[in-house]
């Protein structure tokens, strides 16, 4: 049973991770020009300039862009290293493995800062290309620890039950296990593209202002005053965000794929 004081505890962490939403959603459908909560009056004009205006609009495509093929890459790396680990368990394929974990273990600034110096000395500071690949690599920890459990879950039965029936390796892969971890790579790539998506840091140091993703943008905005507007374009990653979620938990057993466990 769940004491008056837990209850208590309980709304009172509810009510301070909820706040901050309910007041940038009010700044963002205010009439006032300036940033103020509560709201004197309701508009929409702001949600408007974030879906009409040339800048804001290229701001978002680039951001979709980026964050779909960097979670293309991320999935496919962690594809076929599982993939590699699962058929050989070499100790070339572990430490494949291995080096994926590590974008978790260091702090972004690391990742940031050596991304920025390798970039420059390549040429490709400043480019698209520089973010994309960054995000699809140092966001690779989290598709390649979703995918190992898919691996896990695969049985020698099935594997051989195909092959028995004539089926090739390719064909084994293509058929068999691939609709078998279909969900895990479905939920991979979502989680990959919403952390691009929102990603600042590594975005900013790898290409400066030169690639003005959203969030890069949004700080662009905030530099040279506060407008309600930035509180649309922050309404709209929760938006995404939430909208990524309920569709993945929709489409898969969203707790169990992320490791959690259900108790009967």
């Amino acid at each position: 049973m769940i004491t008056r004081g837990q209850k208590t505890l309980l709304i009172c962490v509810a009510i301070l991770l909820v706040a901050p939403f309910v007041v940038v959603f009010g700044v963002s459908v205010g009439a006032s020009k300036t940033i103020s909560f509560p709201p004197d009056a309701l508009s929409a004009q702001w949600y408007n300039t974030l879906f009409t205006e040339p800048d804001w609009l290229a701001a978002i495509g680039r951001s979709l862009l980026i964050a779909a093929i960097a979670a293309l890459i991320s999935v496919t790396i962690a594809l076929a290293a599982n993939y590699v680990l699962w058929r050989r368990q070499s100790g070339f394929s572990k430490l494949v493995f291995a080096l994926g974990l590590g974008p978790f273990l260091l702090p972004p600034i690391i990742l940031a800062l050596g991304a920025s110096i390798f970039w420059a000395e390549f040429g490709w500071y400043g480019r698209m290309e520089a973010t994309i690949i960054s995000h699809g690599v140092f966001f690779v920890t989290l598709p390649l620890v979703i995918l190992a459990r898919g691996f896990a879950a695969l049985t020698e039965e099935v594997i051989e039950a195909a092959q028995m029936m004539g089926a090739t390796q390719a064909q084994v892969f293509r058929t068999v296990i691939l609709p078998l971890i279909a969900p895990y790579l479905i939920t991979g790539f979502a989680l990959v593209a919403i952390i691009s998506v929102n990603e600042y840091l590594i975005a900013n140091m790898i290409s400066g202002f030169v690639v003005e993703t959203l969030p890069i943008k949004i700080f662009n905005n905030v530099r040279y005053g506060y407008s309600p507007v930035v509180a649309s374009a922050s309404m709209l990653f929760v938006g995404i965000t939430v909208t990524v979620l309920l569709v993945l938990a929709r489409l898969t057993d969203l707790v169990s794929l992320l490791g959690a466990s259900k108790e009967s």
